[in-house]
């Protein structure tokens, strides 16, 4: 065995078999989600929702409120998001990607803001802010708690806060040791990278399906 899997399954030593199977399920359904969300497919929404409950238990086990937080509002995005996505602009189109409005830019800041203090708060309460990885957890879950908001409402710019809290998060997973996600995480950059690109093609088009 190469030093390289060595390493990676040396980070895994002592961690219960279940909690692998169950991280690398939830990485394979969170791949798919993104992969649908590139490609303007509902099956973004109960992939999603699938990889979100998934890591919501993971990530509890582990202590990582932030991302448990994050990822329950995921899921709780994924049911509005999937209900958004099914309407109609009228009989035979669905709703288009658009870009964000000026009071929608107004309230990205204001959940921006919101989540900062709000995972600050749970962070204090559980006396859990006590190492630097806790403060870049609050940063990159206001960040992506913006995006999903963001692709909820099919807005292009929901791509931008993907790539940017993506990025941060591969280093940030391999240092807690999740090599798994780390990787999932890396894929997500590139794919957020095309999906930008794909939905500005999209941009103000009603699709006539939403299964392609």
């Amino acid at each position: 065995m190469s030093p390289i899997f060595d390493w990676i399954f040396a980070q895994y030593q002592d961690t219960p078999t279940h909690l692998i199977i169950l991280e690398m399920v939830g990485v394979f359904f969170g791949f798919l989600s993104v992969w649908y969300s590139m490609r303007e497919n509902i099956l973004v929404f109960p992939t999603g929702i699938l990889s979100t409950g998934l890591f919501v238990y993971i990530l509890l086990v582990f202590g990582l409120l932030g991302d448990m937080l994050i990822n329950a509002y995921y899921f709780a995005m994924s049911v509005y998001g999937w209900y958004v996505w099914t309407r109609k602009v009228d009989e035979t189109h669905f709703i288009p990607i658009t870009t964000t409005t000026a009071k929608e830019k107004k309230r990205t800041v204001v959940l921006f803001a919101a989540t900062i203090l709000f995972i600050s708060l749970v962070y204090v309460v559980f006396d859990k802010l006590d190492n630097w990885t806790a403060y870049v957890d609050t940063f990159t879950t206001a960040i992506f708690f913006v995006g999903m908001w963001l692709m909820a409402k099919k807005k292009l710019e929901n791509w931008v806060y993907w790539i940017i809290g993506d990025v941060i998060s591969v280093p940030l997973y391999l240092y807690k040791g999740l090599i798994f996600t780390s990787l999932q995480y890396l894929l997500f950059t590139i794919i957020a990278i095309f999906g930008y690109l794909a939905w500005k093609k999209s941009l103000n088009k009603s699709p006539q399906v939403l299964l392609k």
